[in-house]
């Protein structure tokens, strides 16, 4: 029993256990930068090819790689997203876009400590700013997609 009730305790004394403050710009920063991946799964795919209009096999072709046994997004040579429009930095499939994007900025990497969250305030213009997100949410969001 005690185990369980220091668990509890625990998961609710997270530095951040009184929310945070974020609401998405649509400025395109966390979309560009250094290359990395956007992984992303075959329900992903199909609602992404959908948005676009386009089937899943020519979707697949001029947007997705093959990267051992998982898919990702390709990238631009700067490491900009495919998706991310060049012109007006915004995503071409935000509505759809993978639960990768969808949940950042509630990645471990960025919860890990408040100062790892500073450093995400500072290069996300919608972090740290914008309405609260409850501690419940934020957990919601960290635990569909670790990174």
């Amino acid at each position: 029993m005690a185990k369980k009730h220091s668990k509890a305790k625990k998961e609710t004394d997270k530095w951040y256990q009184d929310g945070l403050r974020f609401e998405c710009t649509q400025c395109g920063d966390c979309c560009s930068g250094a290359p990395g991946f956007v992984w992303v799964e075959e329900d992903e795919i199909d609602a992404m090819a959908d948005s676009m209009d386009l089937d899943i096999d020519s979707f697949e072709y001029r947007f997705v790689r093959q990267v051992g046994r998982n898919k990702s997004l390709k990238e631009y040579p700067d490491g900009d997203c495919i998706l991310l429009d060049p012109d007006t930095r915004k995503c071409s499939v935000y509505d759809a876009r993978p639960t990768q994007c969808r949940t950042w900025p509630f990645w471990d990497s960025n919860l890990a400590t408040k100062q790892e969250w500073k450093e995400t305030c500072k290069v996300c213009p919608g972090s740290g700013t914008g309405k609260l997100i409850s501690f419940e949410e934020i957990e919601i969001q960290r635990k569909k997609k670790s990174v």
